[in-house]
């Protein structure tokens, strides 16, 4: 997590525009933009007068941001753990959406017969899928690769030609990684 991703966090979930909150801070909008886009970093006036736009405490964000976690693990036995509700797919993200900046990664369970949905909304996105337990079927343009445990693929996402279906009988557990 970093400081753009933080105060843009904190904005949305507000409820707030770019142009209400550079408004109230005595900034431009672009400023405001730039800075929630870590391309340029604010002064500790401008700061101050984000987080009083915001109705934050600047010293508390910024504990937060040094206290952040920057290491995140998920353990082989959480993996027996998982309740698969009825879509046949969970998730466990290893980090929180206000800490992922270029990379989402998670651990994907997949019960049998089932598919995970494709990401949406995704241009020029890449993706590395690794097959920890059970048997994938990636359809992936005009390809069909069978995955099985220990294998990995790195592609680039195809969101209108794409599938990932659990084509074994027992769970499928599969580390994935993509590009935000």
């Amino acid at each position: 997590m970093n400081l753009g991703v933080l105060l843009r966090s904190h904005r949305k979930q507000r409820g707030l525009t770019l142009k209400a909150v550079a408004e109230r801070a005595g900034i431009s909008e672009g400023f405001l933009s730039q800075v929630e886009n870590n391309v340029k970093t604010p002064s500790l006036e401008s700061l101050m007068a984000i987080c009083r736009a915001l109705g934050v405490d600047a010293g508390e964000l910024m504990s937060r941001l040094q206290n952040q976690a920057r290491l995140f693990v998920i353990r082989r036995d959480e993996w027996d753990e998982v309740d698969l509700p009825h879509t046949g797919f969970a998730t466990r993200r290893f980090c929180p959406p206000e800490a992922r900046e270029a990379v989402d990664s998670a651990v994907l369970f997949i019960a049998p017969g089932r598919s995970i949905p494709v990401r949406k909304g995704v241009k020029n996105g890449q993706e590395i899928l690794c097959v920890l337990q059970g048997t994938l079927e990636l359809v992936h343009g005009d390809e069909v690769v069978t995955l099985r445990r220990g294998d990995a693929v790195h592609l680039w996402t195809e969101p209108s030609r794409q599938a990932v279906t659990n084509r074994g009988r027992g769970l499928a557990v599969v580390l994935w990684v993509g590009t935000l």
